[in-house]
C-alpha cells in the first residue's frame, strides 16, 4: 500500500522528537497503521540546525508554503507554535487538501472554530492529541473512550511548570520567586514564564478540553484565570495544616445555571490522588456520570512524550484517510452540527468552596465582626485556624475554611471585611474543592 507522505512544519524539540519516534519505531508503526508513515520534507528557517536532524533523509526548505502545497504531501504536522503564522499555515495546508496534526494549544484555543470549519468543508481532518498534557491521550479518551458518558466535571493539573513550583514550595519551604528562579535554570520555566505561572497556558488547554467534554464551541475570551505568583510559602503551610494541598487547576464543569471554565489555584484534600501528583507531572481527572471519576497521569511536556502523541495522530488519521468523512471522529467530539450554545458562566456566578486568610488585631471582637459579615452574605463557615500571637505581636492570622457560596456573594463579604480597622490589609482568598 502507498506510504503515507508527511511534512513537519517546525524540527525543534518536539519536532525532532517526532522524527525520532517514527524512525526508531517505523516498523511497529507500520503494523498498527497498515502501511509505512515517513517524513518526506521539512520546513524550518534554522536550514543547518534541521539538516543535522534529517540528512538527505527529507526535502528541506525555509519556506513552508512549500510543504503546505506539495502535491506529494498527505499529512501536514505544525509544530511551530503561537497564533500568527501557525493559523495560516494551518489554514493552507486544509485549502490544499492536506490533512494536519498539530500540537498548538494557543492556535486552537483561539482559531480552532475557525479551522475545524474549513476542515469540515474540505473534508480533511484536524488532530491535536499532544496539545494537551503531552503524552498523555487525554483527548482520545474524551472523544472516544467516555463517548457513552455524559461528563459532570474535569480538574486538571495541566501546566507542569507550575506544579513543580508548588511542589518544590511545599516540600521544602521556599518562597516563589526562589523557586521560579530554579525552574528556570532547570530548563522547566521560559525566561518569560508569564503564560505558565498566570494560568494562561493551563487556560487554553481547558478551553479544548471543555470544548471535547460539553460539546460547545472553543470560548478561551470567556474563561477565567488566574495564576500562582501570589501564592506565599504561609498558605501552602495552613493549606498543609487543615489537611489541604494547593494545586493549580484548570476546571470545567456542567452546571444548571451554564458552563463554568476556569483556572486558578485551588485547594484539594490531601488524600485525593490528584493532589499528590507533584513535580512536572500532568494530571486529568474526569468524572462521567456512567463510568465515575477517572485519572489519567503522565509527562505533560518535552520532546519524546510529546511526539508520542503526535505520532498517535498521525496513526489516527493514516487510518482514517480513506473513510467517509461523515463517519469519522468528529473534532470536537460531537457531531458539528450538534454543538451546544451553553453559556460560559462569569466567575461571579460560580460556586464553590474558600480559603480565607486574614491579618487582624489581636482584639476582642475581631472574629465576631467577620462571621457577621460573611452570615450576611450566605457564606458559612466549614473550619477555622487562629494562630496565637507571638510575645510583643499585636497582630495574629485568621485562617478559615467556608461551605459552598456564590462568587458574587464572596467578593462583597470581602470588601466590607477588609474596611475593618481590625483587619490589616487584603484578605488572601483561594478556591476548594472537594472533587468529589
Amino acid at each position: 500500500m502507498k506510504p503515507i507522505n508527511v511534512g513537519l512544519l517546525g524540527i525543534g524539540t518536539v519536532g525532532g522528537g517526532t522524527w525520532e519516534v517514527l524512525r526508531r519505531n517505523a516498523h511497529e508503526i507500520q503494523r498498527r497503521a497498515g502501511r509505512a508513515i515517513g517524513i518526506t520534507r521539512v520546513a524550518d528557517k534554522a536550514l543547518a540546525r534541521a539538516r543535522g536532524i534529517v540528512g538527505a533523509k527529507a526535502k528541506l526548505t525555509a519556506d513552508a508554503r512549500e510543504v503546505t502545497r506539495a502535491k506529494d504531501i498527505d499529512i501536514v504536522i505544525e509544530l511551530i507554535g503561537g497564533t500568527g503564522i501557525a493559523r495560516e499555515l494551518v489554514l493552507d495546508a486544509i485549502a490544499h487538501g492536506k490533512h494536519v496534526v498539530t500540537a498548538n494549544k494557543a492556535l486552537l484555543a483561539h482559531h480552532g472554530n475557525e479551522i475545524f470549519a474549513a476542515a469540515q468543508k474540505k473534508g480533511v481532518m484536524v488532530a491535536f492529541e499532544a496539545a494537551v498534557a503531552g503524552g498523555v491521550p487525554i483527548i482520545k479518551a474524551l472523544r472516544e473512550g467516555l463517548s457513552a458518558n455524559r461528563i459532570e466535571w474535569i480538574a486538571g493539573i495541566i501546566n507542569g511548570t507550575s506544579n513543580f513550583i508548588l511542589s518544590e514550595m511545599r516540600d521544602k519551604g521556599l518562597d516563589f520567586a526562589t523557586v521560579l528562579a530554579e525552574a528556570q535554570r532547570l530548563g522547566y520555566a521560559e525566561a518569560d514564564p508569564t503564560f505558565d505561572v498566570e494560568g494562561v497556558d493551563a487556560a487554553h488547554k481547558l478551553t479544548i478540553l471543555s470544548a471535547l467534554a460539553f460539546g460547545i464551541p472553543m470560548q478561551f475570551k470567556k474563561a477565567y484565570t488566574e495564576g500562582i505568583t501570589r501564592l506565599t510559602r504561609a498558605d501552602i503551610a495552613y493549606a498543609e495544616e487543615l489537611g489541604y494541598r494547593i494545586k493549580l487547576l484548570g476546571i470545567t464543569k456542567r452546571t444548571a445555571k451554564g458552563i463554568e471554565l476556569r483556572v486558578h489555584p485551588t485547594l484539594v484534600p490531601a488524600r485525593r490522588l490528584i493532589a499528590n501528583v507533584e513535580g512536572v507531572m500532568n494530571a486529568i481527572l474526569i468524572n462521567g456520570d456512567a463510568v465515575g471519576p477517572t485519572l489519567y497521569y503522565g509527562a505533560g511536556a518535552g520532546s519524546l512524550p510529546t511526539a508520542s502523541a503526535v505520532v498517535a495522530d498521525l496513526v489516527d488519521v493514516t487510518r482514517l484517510i480513506t473513510a467517509d468523512p461523515g463517519h469519522r471522529v468528529p473534532h470536537l467530539a460531537f457531531q458539528p452540527d450538534q454543538l451546544s450554545d451553553t453559556k460560559v458562566l462569569p466567575i461571579g456566578e460560580v460556586e464553590t468552596s474558600y480559603y480565607f486568610r486574614l491579618r487582624v488585631l489581636d482584639r476582642p471582637g475581631v472574629l465576631a465582626d467577620i462571621t457577621r459579615i460573611l452570615a450576611q452574605g450566605s457564606i458559612s463557615i466549614d473550619a477555622m485556624v487562629q494562630k496565637e500571637p507571638g510575645a510583643g505581636q499585636k497582630q495574629v492570622d485568621i485562617v478559615l475554611l467556608t461551605h459552598r457560596a456564590l462568587e458574587k456573594n464572596v467578593d462583597a463579604a470581602l470588601k466590607k471585611i477588609e474596611k475593618l480597622r481590625t483587619v490589616v490589609g487584603k484578605v488572601t482568598r483561594i478556591r476548594l474543592e472537594e472533587l468529589l
